[in-house]
Formats: C-alpha cells, sequence, structure tokens
C-alpha cells in the first residue's frame, strides 16, 4: 500500500500568452478547475497506476472540499485520513500556464496548514509498504509522518517541493529524496543543474545525506544516485502542453512501482514515462496517465 500524507488543492488554471511582470495585467483564457495539490495528485497518480493508496490530509467544510474528496473516493484513493474543518477553507492553487506549458502557481494552503503532527497515529501507518511525502503541509507534520514511516517499517519517499530548507532530522528518516534541479539547488545552495551530467553531481551530492536521491530536469532527464549505483535517464519526447503536476505524475508512479518490489532504475523510468504523459494533456489530476498507458510508453521507448 502506498500512504500520501499532504495537501489536497483546487486549482483554478487560466491559459496565458506570456507570464506577466510585476504590476502588469496580462489577459488570459478561459478559467478551468481541476482537483489538485501536490498529495492528492500524487496519490490519484499512484492509484491509476494500480496501486492500492490511503490518503490523509486536510480540508475546508466548503464545495471544493468535497469536491476534491469525491474525487479522491472515485480514483479509488481510501479518504479514510482525510477530515473537512469547520475553521479554514479548503486550499487553493492559482495557476497561469503559458503557450509551452509552462506554469506559475501561486498556492493558498487553507487547510492544509491546520495537519498537525499531533492529527497522525502510528496505527494508521502500519501497512504502509511506500510512504510518499510533500512539503505543502507543516514541516513539523512531514517530520512526524516520516517518523512514523520509517518505525512502521515503511520506505519513506520525499519530494521536496515546493523548495526549502529541510532539518537534519527529516533528511535521517528519508529513504529516497526526489527533487528538480531548483529544489536541489535550494538543498545544496548550490546553482540549478543544466544538463544531465550536473544532475548527477547534485543527486550524488545529495546521496550523501539520504540512502538515494533523484534529480530531475523535466524535458533534459533525470540523474539519480544511490549507495550502490547511479546514472542518467533521458526523459520521454512529447509534446508539452501544460506541466503542473508533470512532478507529481512522476512521483506517484514512481511510489507505485517501488510499492510493486522495483529496483529503483525501473521505478524511475516508469515514473518518466508517467511525468512524460502527464504534460501532454491540461490540468492537474485530469492529466494523470493510467497504467496501461505508461507502459505503452515504456515498451515504444
Amino acid at each position: 500500500m502506498v500512504l500520501v500524507v499532504g495537501s489536497l488543492n483546487q486549482d483554478l488554471t487560466v491559459p496565458v500568452p506570456r507570464h506577466p511582470r510585476p504590476g502588469e495585467t496580462v489577459l488570459g483564457g478561459d478559467l478551468a478547475l481541476h482537483p489538485g495539490g501536490k498529495g492528492a495528485n500524487q496519490a490519484v497518480a499512484a492509484a491509476r497506476m494500480g496501486a492500492a493508496v490511503r490518503m490523509i490530509g486536510r480540508v475546508g467544510a466548503d464545495a471544493f472540499g468535497r469536491g476534491l474528496v469525491e474525487n479522491l473516493k472515485t480514483e479509488g484513493v481510501d479518504v479514510s485520513g482525510v477530515r473537512a474543518l469547520e475553521d479554514a477553507p479548503t486550499g487553493t492553487a492559482l495557476i497561469a500556464v503559458g503557450p509551452g506549458g509552462e506554469n506559475a502557481i501561486v498556492v493558498s494552503p487553507g487547510a492544509n496548514a491546520r495537519l498537525r503532527p499531533e492529527d497522525l497515529s502510528p496505527a494508521e501507518f502500519a501497512s504502509a509498504r511506500v510512504l510518499l511525502l510533500q512539503l505543502e503541509v507543516p514541516l513539523d507534520t512531514v517530520l512526524e509522518a516520516a517518523r512514523l514511516g520509517k518505525e512502521a517499517g515503511a520506505r519513506v519517499v520525499l519530494n521536496a517541493a515546493p523548495a526549502r530548507a529541510l532539518p537534519e532530522a527529516l533528511l535521517a528518516r528519508v529513504d529516497l529524496l526526489v527533487v528538480n534541479e531548483h529544489e536541489a539547488a535550494t538543498l545544496l545552495k548550490a546553482a540549478p543543474a543544466e544538463t544531465p551530467g550536473a544532475a548527477l553531481a547534485l543527486a550524488r551530492r545529495l546521496s550523501r545525506q539520504v540512502p538515494a536521491a533523484v534529480v530531475t530536469l523535466g524535458e533534459k532527464g533525470l540523474a539519480y544516485a544511490g549507495q550502490e549505483d547511479s546514472g542518467t535517464l533521458p526523459a520521454f519526447p512529447v509534446q508539452a502542453v501544460d506541466t503542473t503536476a508533470a512532478g507529481d505524475a512522476f512521483a506517484g508512479a514512481l511510489a507505485a512501482a517501488l510499492a510493486e518490489g522495483a529496483a529503483l532504475p525501473d521505478a524511475l523510468r516508469v515514473g518518466a514515462a508517467a511525468g512524460a504523459l502527464a504534460a501532454t494533456r491540461p490540468g492537474a489530476q485530469p492529466s494523470l496517465p493510467r497504467r496501461d498507458e505508461v507502459h505503452a510508453l515504456l515498451a515504444r521507448g
């Protein structure tokens, strides 16, 4: 089972001809509402890959929150760990998508910020094979989740996004760290990698702090480093439409493959294929591919 502890957001997406400069107004296209949040996106991504998935998170007691929970149920995600709060709105993300698929996102955490360490219990982690975490809920909650997951024997995967510095106590409980080039640069106080070789150097530096690390580079592929193996993988060539949830597709599919027992390089190829397919479609959760699509792309590539 893949256990996801993380965020649920209502995404409000607008296509724009270009991203505005400070103080500038740019007219965009039609507003689209999609279910999102890094935690929920990754839960759906793993479920669409065939994994049994359970989600722990918080929403507001409002229409957005009800819709997000119902969507997870439809996707087959166990939502018994998701609670609606009366004193906070559901988290929202304001997303502008440029013509090349690049996005700019502002997140209002809302109820996500009210998921506290004391809300978590050891029993919720008992059957998890992989614990998948991100950084859109409070850091002390992420730390407690990692502690409980580690004690339960789960493989702890941290997608350290959005970018921020991480305490040693959290890194000590992480088995696999997943970051993009900007997040890796933040953690290492280094320049962002622009090539797979540079990303590999960052991954090797990160692997001194955690057992294994992955640095993704979007269309340039990824690099990984662990105690026994390291290397780079090319991206699957696709025409990007909207990259909003490509990283979440990658993380969720990676977690599902690891829960099935795949070796890290094989699981990374699965994740890379899922991320590539997600970038070809608009929206967050609507873009997430299903298992048969991912394996068809793997067979071609």
